[in-house]
Formats: C-alpha cells, sequence, structure tokens
C-alpha cells in the first residue's frame, strides 16, 4: 500500500459488521500503537482505528489490514537524522474540523523540525467540542505552540 490509509475512507461506530471477538482487533491496535512511537508516518491512521477499539467491526478490520499492508511495503522506512547547522525550529500545525462523524470533535496535528530533522509530533482528537472553526483553529496552534515553546527551552 503507498499510504497508511485511503482517504475515502470515513469511519464511523456504526459502519460494517460487529467482530464475534474484538481482543484480536485490540492486540493489534495496541502493536500498532506502539509503533507509531518511531512511525510518525501512521500515527494518524493507528489514532482514528484506535477510536473503535470498544466495539470493531469489519469495516475497522480493514483500515486494520490496509494499515498493515502499509507496514509491510515499507519496512525499510526509518528516521535520518542528518547533522545541521541551521538552529531553527520550524512547526506545522493542522486541524480537520469536525470530521468524526460519531461526535464532530475535532482532530489536530503538529510536526516540528529542527533544521531538517523531524524531532516531535502529535495526532490527538481534542476533548471538547468548539464552537467555531476559528477557535478550534486557535485550539490547535495553541497544542503546537506549547510543544514548541517547551522544545525551545530544552535547546
Amino acid at each position: 500500500m503507498a499510504t497508511p490509509m485511503s482517504s475515502a475512507s470515513t469511519l464511523s461506530l456504526h459502519s460494517g459488521l460487529p467482530l464475534a471477538n474484538g481482543t484480536h482487533y485490540q492486540s493489534i491496535m495496541g502493536a500498532l500503537q506502539y509503533c507509531t512511537l518511531t512511525r510518525p508516518d501512521i500515527a494518524f491512521s493507528v489514532n482514528k482505528a484506535c477510536q473503535f477499539m470498544h466495539s470493531p467491526t469489519d469495516s475497522h478490520w480493514q483500515v486494520v489490514k490496509h494499515i498493515l499492508r502499509y507496514l509491510a511495503g515499507s519496512i525499510d522506512y526509518g528516521f535520518f537524522y542528518q547533522p545541521s547547522t541551521d538552529p531553527t525550529l520550524l512547526c506545522y500545525i493542522d486541524a480537520d474540523w469536525a470530521s468524526c462523524p460519531n461526535d464532530r470533535r475535532i482532530t489536530s496535528a503538529f510536526c516540528i523540525f529542527h533544521g531538517v530533522n523531524l524531532i516531535s509530533w502529535s495526532s490527538s482528537k481534542q476533548r471538547v467540542v468548539s464552537r467555531s472553526s476559528t477557535e478550534f483553529e486557535y485550539r490547535s496552534l495553541a497544542n503546537g505552540t506549547a510543544e514548541l515553546l517547551w522544545l525551545r527551552s530544552l535547546f
């Protein structure tokens, strides 16, 4: 697979038929969560699939198999830290307004580079429902900025 998740797939609680035994799904999702520590390219997809661990369906299982196929095809991917004389910290922040059909919450993400090297990243669903697109953009910006300031103080 070329990507960890199809851009056309929209997951919801009621899509598909419930799995007879969800423990296998939960076990694999736990292993994939561990993989996200060194593979930020699957963080968003794993986050989406983990939202349904309490009641997985066959459509959720298809997404997990897609992630596993992507990992099998990208086994040689990894982090390559290059020496850099550029001390710049650069942060990219994005937010997805109400994309979850179940609770309409925001998924926000950021990644921070030191020179050309990725050093920090996050993708998470926010715990509160925002009233406007401006509010959720500010919340996402605040999360990324807090991490950026912490890293700056660390350096």
